[in-house]
């Protein structure tokens, strides 16, 4: 029974060890102050790059909103590009630049639809700008974002910057307040790595790339526009920093079947992005950032599968003794159940990610949330979106 304990104690360890250490370590770094220089007299020409796929129930708030930016005119482009659209939403974005007083605005539109990084680097070839930004046509950035965010791009180390996302139907259903706090937990330690040394993670709602940091969007083919560019970033020895100020607005499925099928494919697209990680670590590739890039190597490749092990061993020592059913009293308290839940959910997931990656099974064609009940003229209106 000693050895039985064992083996369990040390896969429960392998399991949970990553994301407690990853947590109270970057917990504790988001709290110290920025190593990096910010300038708010740095002010770069921005080239916005908008992919969309039969956007035309949102792509005129986009551009409403895209228009309301105070950065300076003429250091500012947008550019829309269109995946050969069925419902028209090109002759929206068309008819739109007829009457955009000033406003530096282009279309694009590829002859076939080959998934969002394909049309990124079509627009990337475009794009004019010292950094380039992006934003799908369902986030909303409030009008001073590049104000408060391209500053951090002031300092020569970082290539990178993303922001934190804001969900306006927060408190539709327990799914969406369930992921709510998951994005606060998940912004402070994107924070701290960012302060460690660099972050791995970005949200395709707000992200902006020094043009001198990348070649392409992500490079090595790994599904993910956003967290696969970070990759060509470190590579190119340059810092990807999540910035507070930078903060954008969307909504998120209010249905379990809906927010699973968006975590398993978000998923497949980092078991992919941190394989590609593990072979330019051995490679020697990854250096200045490796505080960041090998625990959440650990957590995203190895943990579920201890976890799994870790579950099924669990399983048979409640069978065998099932007095320890006690032990999970502690579910009731409502923090320690929401940690429970994700990190159970979020181990199972990667581990079925990761079967699927073994498989060959992608994800590289992006499709539109399920819920847009929110994007309406007078909601964007009320947050000072549109």
């Amino acid at each position: 029974m000693i050895s039985f304990l064992v083996v369990w104690f040390l896969f429960g360890a392998l399991a949970l060890g990553p994301p407690v250490f990853i947590f109270l370590f970057m917990k504790f770094k988001s709290s110290k102050s920025w190593p990096t220089i910010v300038d708010g007299n740095y002010k770069p020409k921005v080239s916005i790059i908008i992919p969309t796929y039969n956007e035309a129930s949102v792509i005129s708030y986009k551009l409403v909103n895209s228009s309301r930016l105070t950065y300076p005119r003429d250091l500012l482009e947008i550019i829309v590009v269109d995946s050969n659209s069925s419902d028209g939403t090109a002759d929206v974005v068309k008819n739109f630049s007829k009457k955009a007083n000033g406003l530096d605005l282009k279309l694009l539109v590829e002859k076939e639809r080959k998934g969002k990084s394909h049309a990124l680097n079509y627009a990337l070839e475009h794009c004019t700008g010292e950094v380039v930004a992006i934003s799908d046509a369902d986030c909303f950035w409030p009008s001073d974002i590049l104000e408060k965010a391209i500053p951090y791009m002031a300092d020569p180390s970082v290539g990178a910057i993303g922001g934190p996302k804001i969900l306006f139907n927060s408190d539709q259903t327990w799914i969406t307040r369930m992921e709510e706090g998951y994005l606060k937990s998940a912004n402070s330690l994107r924070v701290g790595e960012s302060k460690a040394g660099s972050t791995v993670f970005f949200e395709g709602g707000f992200s902006a790339f020094k043009k001198v940091a990348i070649d392409r969007f992500d490079p090595y083919g790994t599904g993910s526009d956003d967290c696969g560019t970070i990759i060509g970033v470190i590579e190119k020895n340059y810092r990807a920093m999540l910035v507070k100020e930078a903060k954008f607005y969307s909504s998120f499925p209010s249905s379990f079947r809906a927010k699973i099928s968006i975590k398993l494919r978000r998923m497949n697209q980092l078991i992919r992005l941190f394989a590609k990680y593990l072979d330019l670590l051995l490679k020697g590739k990854v250096k200045s950032t490796r505080s960041t890039v090998i625990p959440n190597m650990l957590l995203y490749l190895f943990s579920p599968v201890a976890f799994v092990v870790f579950l099924f061993l669990t399983g048979y020592l409640l069978f065998s003794y099932p007095l320890l059913l006690a032990s999970f009293a502690l579910l009731i308290v409502p923090k320690v159940r929401f940690y429970f839940y994700e990190i159970f959910e979020s181990n199972i997931l990667l581990f079925v990610s990761l079967f699927a990656v073994l498989f060959g099974k992608r994800f590289s064609v992006w499709t539109q949330p399920e819920d847009r009940v929110w994007l309406t003229a007078e909601n964007l209106a009320s947050y000072g979106l549109i």
